[in-house]
């Protein structure tokens, strides 16, 4: 008969768990002594459920092991979430989706280039890609650029804060009560909809070509942005959660700190960050048609004294800052939501 204590992963009844490195250690022996079967076949058929779940333990992976070996694969063979293999392969699909963008890039630029050249359109009306180029290398020197582009951040980091501090403040206080969630649930959904664009008229009646025109668009269309992410953040608070805060004696603010905040908070980020996009399009577009200094006064400038070099110049100027907000924000996004799953997952992935 087989002795029953020498099946690896056996534990003695009346003896405490063995430790850390006596575990590893005698992992290591029993591979040792059962390499020769493990040539001809998978691991897989030479354990049992007791070697499973005894090699599958928080003790591995072993940083001194083979990569091959059981202490780094388990009895199952199932791949570890760490180890080189799998650094490699994340440096890989990391250097492959940034080769794929850049790629994404070009053959737009390529494209570009080529619809003039070959007379498919006019190269008046949309000069090559490398004349844009240039010129945008150009404007970088210019005073008159850098004061248009401190004009329209003005605008959007003024427009972004106002329209986030309303709507994270009202979105904690109607998600907070079902009483307000059901009365001013028709009135967001039919406000909503309406573009910040039809209020344009509105805003020139109210403040004129001033920036407040178009702080009024961009408050708008960044409202709404986090105000039903925060709204959504808020709903999805778990309620034995909020009962068992409850139940230790928490306040409303309390509860509001420890609980809500923390649930709703990675709601509020993707909020900001969509909102932060919107922002710079109504700022963009207020400076356009309404004519508030800005890029946006630059390019309709531009387009009317028939510069069209300058204006699709000062367009990719527009698109570098929208890449660079974004990019700011997400780095943002991770910092503050280092400890959340999703932040977590995405960068390991």
């Amino acid at each position: 008969m087989t002795d029953e204590r020498a099946r690896p992963g056996r534990r003695s009844r009346g003896k405490a768990p063995l430790d850390r490195d006596a575990e590893i250690h005698r992992l290591h022996r029993w591979e040792s002594s059962a390499a020769t079967d493990r040539r001809g076949g998978d691991i897989r058929r030479h354990t049992d459920v007791s070697t499973s779940a005894a090699l599958d333990i928080p003790t591995r992976p072993d940083p001194a092991a083979p990569l091959s070996s059981v202490a780094q694969s388990g009895a199952t063979g199932r791949a570890t979430t760490s180890g080189p293999g799998r650094a490699r392969r994340r440096r890989r699909r990391g250097l492959g989706t940034k080769a794929l963008g850049a790629a994404g890039v070009v053959g737009m630029l390529l494209t570009w280039e080529l619809l003039p050249l070959t007379g498919l359109v006019n190269a008046r009306y949309l000069p090559p890609a490398h004349e844009a180029i240039g010129g945008l290398i150009s404007n970088f020197g210019l005073t008159d650029f850098w004061v248009a582009v401190g004009d329209t951040m003005q605008a959007w980091a003024l427009g972004m804060i106002i329209a986030v501090v309303l709507a994270t403040v009202l979105g904690f206080i109607i998600g907070s009560s079902t009483f307000l969630r059901r009365f001013t649930n028709s009135t967001i959904e039919f406000l909503r909809p309406v573009p910040s664009v039809a209020l344009i008229p509105l805003a020139v009646l109210l403040f004129g070509v001033g920036i407040e025109s178009s702080l009024m668009l961009i408050v708008y269309a960044c409202f709404w942005q986090v105000l039903i992410q925060v709204l959504y953040g808020v709903a999805d608070v778990d309620a034995v959660a909020m009962n068992t805060a409850r139940s230790y004696g928490l306040g409303p603010f309390a509860r509001m700190r420890y609980v809500t905040f923390p649930t709703a908070l990675p709601y509020v980020m993707t909020g900001i960050r969509l909102a932060a996009a919107v922002a710079l399009i109504l700022a963009i577009t207020a400076q356009l048609i309404i004519g508030t200094p800005g890029l946006g006064a630059e390019i309709a400038s531009a387009q009317s004294g028939g510069n069209y070099v300058s204006m699709y110049a000062l367009v990719l100027a527009t698109g570098l800052l929208g890449v660079l907000i974004n990019l700011a924000m997400r780095i943002i996004e991770r910092k503050i939501l280092s400890w959340h799953s999703s932040v977590r997952t995405e960068v390991a992935a």
